[in-house]
């Protein structure tokens, strides 16, 4: 086809980055995906895609090609988590994406760079910024910065995509011995289970929470429209995570709060609605169906 283009896609094999390669795939384009499998799966991998098994920092000896577009989405995700393994953070999202920026300067491709909403939650009481509440937010945040920087220094094309609580099919659960999971399905899996649920905090803590499709969408028109800004992928419908247990009919255990307690709400989408993205989903009626499938 006329457009086809050469993409990569780091972190292709995780939940979010299957999903953006099996759209690409759908789309005509070849499709490079490299991924380390830290909490990708080969069970997520699309037919047509070439799967490039690696650490980020060596994204050099993984591919050779130049691609006319880079997704990266190939980073550590978890907020609560790297309070314990900061080491881990800094190596993935450091060492990891400095190896993915410098291969950008080098082969001049557009790159799309996930960054992350957590930078945006709201001040603690002790004047912590949302961006300095852990490891992860402060390694996206300066990651984010240093994105502007080779973009301005380099003249080199890009954008920015911050992810809004992504839910849908494919998510992994973090009860039950994984920490990596994301609250909705490990809400869904309690409730499949007949188990309780638990909350850190008060349970009043919100979140935009915002379906995979419209992630992707929302991906798919920044790779092909955005230049050098930002864009937010946000559900405009706002839920506690009381109001998410409630959806699932579930009880509730509670636990203190964590330093990473953090509410965070919906974000202004005008900028990515101006490049054609609409929301097409709701947690509300994904909560349904989902409901519909134990009956």
């Amino acid at each position: 086809m006329a457009d086809q283009k050469l993409i990569l896609v780091t972190g292709g094999a995780g939940f979010i980055g299957s999903h953006l390669c099996e759209r690409l795939v759908k789309d005509g384009h070849k499709v490079i995906s490299l991924d380390n499998y830290f909490t990708g799966s080969r069970e997520n991998h699309v037919p047509g895609v070439d799967y490039r098994e690696g650490h980020t920092k060596d994204i050099e000896k993984h591919v050779s090609e130049t691609p006319d577009l880079v997704y990266h989405l190939g980073e550590y995700s978890r907020v609560a988590p790297s309070l314990t393994e900061p080491e881990v953070v800094f190596d993935l999202n450091i060492a990891g994406t400095f190896g993915v920026l410098e291969f950008w300067r080098k082969r001049g491709s557009k790159l799309v760079y996930a960054g992350s909403s957590t930078k945006f939650a709201d001040e603690r009481e002790d004047n912590v910024e949302g961006k300095n509440r852990s490891p992860y937010s402060w390694s996206k945040a300066a990651n984010t910065e240093q994105v502007h920087n080779y973009g301005r220094w380099y003249d080199l094309p890009y954008s920015v995509a911050y992810f809004y609580n992504v839910y849908g099919p494919g998510e992994r659960a973090g009860q039950f011995g994984n920490s990596y999971g994301t609250v909705v399905e490990t809400f869904k899996q309690c409730y499949l289970d007949g188990r309780p649920c638990s909350i850190n905090g008060t349970g009043e803590q919100t979140r935009a929470f915002t379906h995979v499709d419209d992630t992707v969408d929302a991906l798919i028109l920044i790779g092909k429209k955005g230049e050098k800004d930002e864009y937010a992928i946000s559900a405009k419908e706002v839920y506690s995570l009381l109001d998410l247990a409630r959806m699932f009919d579930l009880e509730i255990e509670f636990k203190p709060a964590t330093k990473s307690t953090r509410s965070s709400g919906a974000s202004d989408t005008t900028k990515l609605e101006l490049l054609g993205w609409k929301q097409q989903h709701t947690l509300k009626d994904y909560i349904e169906e989902e409901k519909k499938k134990k009956i």
